[in-house]
């Protein structure tokens, strides 16, 4: 019996059938997209979007790739089915403008069973119920039978990428598990007998906002066949999860477990599988530069990593073991995707902090949701409160849909609306969109889309002669424009840096006979610079001269920040920890900010290494070297790049030889010494495992410096005191300032005391006991505690005091106290000053003896003591 291929050798199969066919073999995209419309790469053509909607010149006519994906609209069914993931690799083939229908239907067909052998018999295709153009090819030249060739509506086999834009008729092969089931009535939805395991999109029509259909100039390929799915199919195994892709990954966690898979019953399989699919997209994610948060993909990365955790708790593993299982996933896919080793460090403190994290209130949580479903079943009520869903969130750091899974397995849903409410009043947390949409588009993408590319020439030069090739004014396309409009315009060629990698766009003008047009914004969108300003002076025509210059002393603010930053990163590598990498820049005219992966805060101490050491490489006077090169070599030469950041095969090296070398296409100084100063205005942590420094460079020192020397004056003449001196000034402020707080609590208290004691005469006796509630108004909370303790003592052992006090910001203090033989019949003062301050529009409670409370509506407060009065007399009258 033959040994079946590994999902390696699968993979490495369909990349070399389609080099053979001429295809470039690209590899694969970052999970962060460029497109900003998604928050993760969910399909393999989403590199290739640009293309498609052409606003990107294909660099090659064919390409074929394995591109690791990332979905979660259904993270409910992942270890449920037999093959929903969250993380998957979609092997593909593309055409751009090539190729078409019958080469992409022929070489699907050959690769599926000649090169990987599947049973003709055992396959069945789809195509569009109008397709008949594909129904033909399918059927008299690939010769499958007319029994195998099923016609299915636009909901199964047409793609579309929104309303309007590119779209075109799919068809998809399934392979049959269950042949001898026949070939009558055959239902290609049946999951328990077929697997769709390659799907062709033919995108051959243009869809207007009419929703007529027009051909494409040029119509393309674009193909998806899941790795995991044919490697089930040929390793004859049950699951996507028992395949060599995943299994290695569940063997690891059933070690640390002591319990086999195969003796685990089914709910401790799902759990195993959870692991084995989450560990796997967890690792490529952190790889990839996301970091854990509540937003966006970061929010989508903790929402993973918690639910694994919580999987690994029901299988019994109560210590971290995050970071071991994501060994083994390195392990498996670090032949085709060697950044999983690079990061290595990286993605395993990541693990281990977010984890650590989770561990801490998960026990907590549960307990916490627990009650809550024990108290719904008390009361045969099956719906759990949305206010408790958003504090196992906020507190205990549960995703809902964390919350919505635990509910779901005992019976019980949540309250959603009540949830959205809660966290509007809170934060909002934004979720991945799981569609491509090649419609939607900026103005400026709509522009760049039919302009040709601009070409740059401000590496050399701050000063060129263009043609105006596009001009627009209020976002809508113009033949001319004059004095007051606001202009976007394409030029010819441009000395003008449009803004990418961190740096901002140039600023400067365009001038011409009786012509001045000045330029604050330049953005780059494909490979078309557009500039942004303002007509000053004059009349601008499309198709006109100008000649473009840049404001050289923006430029060299800039240059120096931008170089800055490179020395920056080499400081912090050599000063701090050799495996920080950028997270992220900024680099404008006065200031620059460099964040970076670590996690923990850099000492004041390290801080001044590392700027000190930035200064020295200043003084230095290091050389620039800057040259392009193949992006292989300039790794092996030892270059830093970004990562998650696109780059093409030639790349831009930035080198300060014996300083700094990186990847980079920003504007830089010739020289460190032009740089000449540079200063850390602050650091701090932006998110777990995210630091961030801000700091300026060249003349914005000078104007940092300004505005110190500026306060530390004023200050030198409020306190009459030299600079040096105002230190201990502030100190001796800050300790007079203490003593007269004390003074002034002290007058406080004796004044509500005094107050207090005033107001024994209106003590009430009901029965045993003696009640006094009333108002003190203008008394602090904690002059108020005292004067109800004083009340209280005096009032004996069957007392109850409740005091109100109205404050200066319109705001209210409430206080309770009770004695023991109060709370033995009934009142506790907790709940009671609780209920009462809800009247005042607040809250609070305590202990039943003694409890506090506030409130924001002081004008309630005579309601709040009158309602306060009327239910002691109902809890203590009768006795």
């Amino acid at each position: 019996m033959a040994i079946p291929p590994s999902g390696d050798q699968i993979r490495q199969t369909f990349l070399d059938f389609y080099v053979k066919k001429a295809h470039q073999h690209l590899p694969s995209a970052s999970l962060v997209p460029e497109d900003p419309t998604v928050l993760l790469t969910i399909a393999g053509m989403l590199q290739f979007k640009p293309i498609f909607l052409g606003q990107r010149q294909a660099e090659v006519p064919r390409a074929t790739t394995a591109q690791k994906c990332i979905r979660t609209n259904d993270i409910e069914n992942v270890g449920r089915t037999a093959r929903h993931h969250t993380f998957f690799e979609m092997l593909g083939n593309f055409s751009f403008g090539d190729y078409f229908k019958e080469d992409a239907i022929a070489w699907a067909w050959e690769l599926s069973t000649q090169v990987l052998n599947l049973p003709k018999e055992r396959l069945v295709v789809s195509v569009f119920e109008t397709d008949d153009e594909a129904y033909a090819i399918w059927r008299d030249r690939i010769g499958v039978p007319e029994t195998h060739v099923r016609r299915m509506g636009e909901a199964d086999n047409f793609w579309e990428s929104g309303p309007t834009g590119p779209c075109g008729p799919c068809s998809e092969i399934y392979y049959d598990f269950h042949p001898e089931r026949g070939d009558q009535d055959i239902d290609l939805e049946d999951d328990s007998r077929f697997i769709e395991f390659y799907n062709l999109v033919f995108m051959q029509y243009n869809r207007d906002a009419a929703g007529d259909l027009t051909p494409l100039a040029k119509q393309n390929i674009d193909t998806g066949m899941g790795l995991e799915r044919v490697a089930q199919i040929l390793q004859g195994k049950p699951n996507n999860y028992e395949t060599d892709l995943i299994f290695p990954i569940i063997e690891a966690v059933s070690k640390l477990t002591g319990l086999p898979y195969e003796a685990a019953d089914e709910t401790q399989k799902t759990s195993y599988k959870v692991i084995g699919d989450h560990v796997r997209a967890v690792t490529h994610l952190i790889a990839d530069g996301v970091v854990a948060s509540n937003l966006g993909r970061g929010y989508i990365l903790r929402r993973l990593i918690r639910r694994l955790v919580r999987h690994g708790r029901l299988l019994g593993l109560e210590q971290p073991f995050a970071a071991q299982v994501a060994e083994r996933a390195i392990a498996l896919m670090e032949g085709i995707y060697p950044n999983l080793r690079d990061r290595e460090k990286t993605i395993k403190d990541a693990l281990a902090q977010e984890e650590q994290q989770f561990l801490k209130t998960l026990e907590r949580g549960e307990k916490l949701l627990a009650e809550e479903i024990a108290k719904l079943t008390q009361q045969t009520q099956a719906l759990i409160p949305g206010a408790v869903a958003f504090k196992l969130f906020a507190t205990f750091g549960f995703p809902v849909e964390l919350t919505e899974e635990i509910a779901a397995e005992q019976g019980f849903t949540v309250d959603l609306a009540g949830y959205d409410v809660a966290m509007r009043e809170h934060a909002g947390i934004s979720n991945a969109q799981e569609e491509i949409d090649l419609t939607q588009q900026s103005d400026l993408k709509k522009l760049s889309a039919r302009a040709e590319a601009t070409v740059f020439r401000g590496y050399g030069t701050t000063q060129a002669q263009a043609t105006v090739t596009d001009l627009f004014v209020d976002e809508q396309q113009a033949s001319q424009a004059q004095a007051g409009d606001q202009v976007k315009l394409v030029l010819s060629e441009t000395p003008f840096y449009a803004e990418s990698g961190g740096q901002v766009g140039d600023r400067g003008y365009l001038t011409g006979p009786d012509l001045l047009v000045w330029i604050d914004d330049v953005q780059k969108e494909a490979n078309t610079f557009v500039h942004q300003g303002r007509i000053q002076e004059g009349v601008l025509k499309q198709g006109e001269m100008v000649k473009a210059q840049v404001d050289r002393a923006c430029r060299r603010r800039a240059q120096a920040n931008h170089s800055a930053t490179h020395l920056l990163q080499a400081a912090l590598k050599h000063q701090v920890d050799a495996e920080i990498s950028q997270a992220g820049s900024l680099v404008t005219f006065d200031r620059l900010r460099f964040d970076f992966n670590l996690n923990r805060a850099i000492t004041a101490d390290e801080l001044r290494l590392v700027e000190a050491q930035v200064n020295t490489w200043i003084a230095e006077a290091h050389g620039a070297e800057v040259a392009e090169m193949p992006i292989a070599a300039a790794k092996a030469k030892g270059a830093t790049a970004m990562f998650g950041e696109k780059y093409g095969d030639t790349v831009r090296v930035v080198d300060f030889p014996g300083v700094s070398m990186e990847l980079c296409g920003g504007i830089h100084v010739s020289n460190t010494a032009e740089i000449g100063v540079f200063k850390i205005i602050s650091e701090s942590g932006i998110s777990a495992g995210v630091r961030r420094i801000e700091a300026v460079s060249g003349p914005a020192v000078l104007d940092y410096l300004n505005v110190r020397e500026a306060v530390v004056k004023d200050l030198s003449d409020r306190f009459k005191a030299k600079p040096e001196e105002i230190g201990d000034r502030v100190t001796a402020l800050q300790m007079e300032l203490k003593t007269t707080q004390k003074a002034l609590e002290a007058a406080q208290s004796e004044l509500a005391i005094a107050k207090s004691d005033s107001l024994l005469s209106q003590a009430q006796a009901l029965g045993r006991f003696k009640i006094l509630v009333a108002q003190l108004n203008g008394v602090d909370p904690k002059s108020l505690q005292i004067a109800a303790e004083r009340l209280l003592q005096k009032l004996g052992d069957t007392g109850a005091v409740v005091l109100g006090s109205a404050l200066d910001d319109g705001k209210v203090s409430l206080v309770a106290a009770f004695t023991p033989s109060v709370n033995e019949v009934g009142p506790q003062a907790g709940q009671f000053i609780g209920k009462i301050a809800q009247i005042c529009g607040g809250g609070g409670g305590g202990r039943p003896n003694f409890a506090q409370a506030g409130g924001r509506d002081a004008s309630k407060l005579p309601e709040a003591i009158d309602s306060a009065q009327q239910q002691l007399e109902a809890a203590l009258g009768e006795y």
